[in-house]
């Protein structure tokens, strides 16, 4: 009886490691294979990757606005109310190798110092102008898309930022004209309940 479970067992153990023999002569074959796919697809990858990460025209146009700018700003604080006039400086310039433009600004509000953070991007990929805006004065991130228009100089942006009275969303609107190289004015419109109003015009001079 012990016999034949020792020859069962052996019977055993030499069928498994035929298996895992099995096995074994087949992986090299299955990774031979993919290696030997044509690499089409990986090399159209890089070249789209290449296209996303270069910087182009759009980008250049970015670089055009680098340097210190002058800001007067006008802003309507409610419909109907008197605009509230101040000024502040902002100091733009190139980064990541010119990919993304980065804006400081510094001021004064109501007697409170001032600042904030811009940046301004063209994706290559989605061939729109993408920008973000952070400062002091709050603690979220209003992001914007936007494309540019050849004939009037002018950038369109649309996004959306948080009502500190409601905490909800509302939708803005944004242009940014190129008058000239040292000129460019900029305006802003919100929406409350289905109307638009403008809330902000700011001059830049360099």
């Amino acid at each position: 009886m012990k016999k034949t479970n020792i020859i069962a067992m052996t019977i055993a153990l030499t069928c498994s490691c035929i298996a895992v023999n099995a096995q074994d002569t087949k992986q090299p074959q299955a990774v031979n294979a993919d290696v030997a796919k044509p690499n089409s697809e990986q090399a159209a990858m890089e070249k789209a990757w290449m296209a996303y990460m270069t910087p182009g025209p759009m980008h250049e146009m970015l670089a055009k606005c680098n340097g210190d700018w002058k800001e007067d700003i006008t802003m309507w604080m409610a419909p109907g109310a008197p605009p509230t006039k101040s000024t502040s400086v902002c100091s733009n310039t190139m980064i990541l190798g010119g990919r993304y433009q980065q804006s400081t600004h510094k001021g004064d509000f109501n007697g409170m110092p001032f600042e904030g953070i811009s940046t301004v991007a063209y994706d290559n990929a989605l061939k729109m102008y993408i920008s973000t805006w952070i400062d002091n004065m709050g603690t979220g991130i209003m992001y914007m898309k936007g494309t540019f228009n050849e004939k009037n100089h002018m950038l369109t942006s649309t996004g959306k930022m948080v009502d500190p009275m409601t905490g909800k969303e509302i939708n803005v609107r944004e242009t940014f004209k190129f008058v000239d190289d040292n000129k460019q004015v900029m305006e802003m419109f919100e929406t409350r309940e289905g109307k638009e109003r403008k809330t902000m015009e700011i001059t830049y001079t360099r």
